[in-house]
């Protein structure tokens, strides 16, 4: 019966309606191709929800939100960064993170966080108010998300698009390297331009990385980095430092 109604239909219709049958067919290929975008405008506040959480290591957790639809992708540029908000003890908290996914990733986000306790440095003993926040989150449990933000957009091809200041227009710049030094938490953010560079194959810029952490057991994301350069050892080299160093460390 469905086909036979669509035969009559193509059979009835006129060359006009032919025309807009084919638009509107077109139109929905395209709305299917491109993926909805969460961070529309970088000043409304998206609330997503919490709906993993992983222990990545004694004090560093990996939380995933959910994107409005599992079509969605976050809309975020590479070199971009997105604001957290919550209001915490009657407060507003905001704070920067960089999301360690992807807009290749589709209906989540994921940020790999490092939770500053209380009483376990002796100059913050109140410890990292958003950090602890999202800690004692429970899956279900909405905050809000705001971006794209940022001074820097990875244009891909070695260019980079980079403004003084946000009212200023971006100025192009088109490099052959790039060098990075990140400490901690740092490392998220050169992550994202790492990935992104080493993922196109017709992208021959080369990443050198310094990544720099208290103890060995503190180098976050190691796994992923250290498999970004087994893969492109040519076009990513890494390099550990470290304040107190293992017996038999062989790097800084």
């Amino acid at each position: 019966p469905g086909l036979g109604t669509s035969q009559s239909l193509f059979q009835s219709s006129t060359p006009g309606s032919m025309e807009l049958l084919a638009v509107i067919l077109f139109m929905k290929l395209f709305q299917r191709s491109t993926p909805a975008i969460t961070l529309e405008s970088p000043d409304i506040k998206y609330p997503l929800r919490l709906v993993d959480k992983e222990i990545v290591s004694h004090d560093t957790r990996r939380f995933r939100f959910a994107l409005p639809t599992p079509q969605h992708i976050l809309g975020l540029p590479i070199g971009q960064h997105i604001y957290l908000s919550a209001r915490i003890d009657g407060n507003l908290v905001v704070r920067p993170y960089t999301p360690v996914s992807s807009d290749d990733d589709k209906g989540f986000v994921d940020l790999v966080i490092k939770v500053y306790f209380k009483d376990t440095h002796p100059k913050f003993p109140a410890g990292g108010k958003m950090s602890q926040y999202l800690e004692n989150m429970n899956i279900g449990d909405t905050i809000e998300f705001r971006g794209p933000n940022g001074l820097l957009v990875y244009q891909g091809k070695g260019k980079f698009a980079i403004r003084p200041d946000k009212k200023s227009n971006p100025i192009i710049k088109t490099v052959k390297s790039v060098g990075m030094i990140a400490g901690g938490t740092g490392i998220t953010p050169m992550l994202q331009v790492i990935r992104a560079i080493m993922k196109d194959p017709d992208d021959h810029t080369v990443c050198h990385l310094l990544f720099a952490n208290q103890t060995e057991k503190d180098i976050l994301l190691r796994p992923e980095l250290e498999e970004l350069r087994n893969k492109h050892s040519t076009r990513f080299k890494l390099w550990y430092t470290v304040d107190r160093a293992p017996e038999g460390w062989l790097v800084s």
